[in-house]
């Protein structure tokens, strides 16, 4: 499943293609700082399959692979579904040598990318969105049986972009924004719950300026239920302050069991 050329465009003026190139650069730049985090999602991804045992999974939110053990896993699972917005050559490379292994092109908040576009594509500076009066919330639905799903360090950055192109598209104030925000996590759990799932995803952002201020900033905006499996931990995510030069920021990751 791929994406046609309209949409593309649209993808590269919402600014998705250099988002994804931008995390493949913050990687390298970041020295090995993000070692620690993928290995920790990696060995949970491992142990759910452990625990689950299915004959097939799907990986919302796949990116680079990082963060996925896809050779470990395929020894596990008889195939592999990996979803996202774009994949980048590599990825593609990896995947036809790999085998079993299914690439979707999907919109994993089930097509808001596009009722935003049509909303606010057309204003600019000058002429902006008033509000989201005329958007509904989706809700994505894959063409195919996903068996187990994992949600891998998505949740909250699938409001990134959109929010972002709101912020110059429109006139919404920050609680409108927030309640945007919360709307999209809602309905991306709610899909989760209906399946067997793994959730792997931020929480809280610890932003420590040179000064020594401290700023604990949420990026969950929802309540979670009860996990069998359940862990936490660190991600080193700017410590070399290459994302702001002012400021370094760890991140608080939560990892799951859903549905």
């Amino acid at each position: 499943m791929t994406h046609s050329l309209t949409y593309r465009r649209i993808l590269s003026r919402m600014g998705y293609y250099a988002y994804q190139n931008g995390l493949i650069y913050n990687h390298l730049n970041q020295e090995g700082g993000w070692d620690g985090h993928l290995a920790c999602c990696r060995n949970f991804i491992m142990k759910t399959l452990e625990y689950y045992k299915p004959s097939r999974v799907t990986v919302l939110g796949s990116g680079w692979l990082l963060d996925l053990p896809l050779a470990e896993m395929l020894e596990k699972t008889e195939m592999i579904y990996l979803a996202d917005i774009v994949h980048p050559p590599e990825v593609i490379r990896q995947a036809g040598e790999l085998g079993r292994v299914v690439l979707v092109e999907q919109d994993i908040t089930g097509g808001l990318i596009e009722e935003i576009w049509n909303a606010a594509g057309n204003f600019s500076f000058f002429r902006k969105l008033k509000s989201l009066g005329s958007i509904s919330m989706p809700e994505f639905v894959p063409a195919f049986d996903p068996g187990v799903v994992i949600s891998l360090n998505i949740l909250t950055q699938l409001e990134s972009r959109l929010v972002e192109w709101l912020k110059k598209r429109s006139d919404l104030g920050e609680e409108q924004l927030l309640s945007f925000r919360k709307s999209i996590q809602e309905k991306h759990i709610e899909f989760l719950l209906k399946n067997k799932s793994v959730l792997i995803t931020d929480y809280e952002e610890v932003v420590t300026k040179k000064t020594g201020e401290v700023n604990n900033i949420s990026t969950l905006l929802v309540t979670l239920p009860q996990s069998h499996l359940r862990e936490e931990w660190t991600w080193d995510f700017d410590l070399t302050g290459h994302e702001n030069y002012n400021s370094k920021s760890v991140i608080k990751v939560l990892a799951m069991t859903l549905g």
